[in-house]
């Protein structure tokens, strides 16, 4: 299982990891939300129910993928988006 900090430096790692794609810029927003990666930031407050890098992941490529299809531009903030992901999954 990861320390706490060690899931923080691994999001942002995983983040800034480019792609080439389209996910790129999604997760660029991803990190400007979060803003600040230390464990000071309780936005990373989810990182405590998530044990792997695996899970870690999986956690992003679900925000991004509800992103894509779910996300109003017209009818909703993306910080609102990502925030109600955060605190309701």
């Amino acid at each position: 299982m990861l320390k706490f900090d060690d899931k923080i430096s691994f999001l942002e790692e995983y983040l800034t990891k480019p792609n080439n794609l389209y996910t790129d810029a999604i997760k660029a927003d991803i990190l400007i939300y979060l803003d600040v990666f230390d464990i000071q930031n309780t936005n990373l407050k989810f990182l405590e129910n998530l044990s792997s890098k695996e899970e870690i992941e999986n956690w992003v490529n679900k925000l991004i993928s509800r992103i894509i299809l779910k996300y109003d531009e017209k009818g909703e903030l993306l910080t609102d988006f990502i925030y109600d992901y955060i605190i309701l999954g």
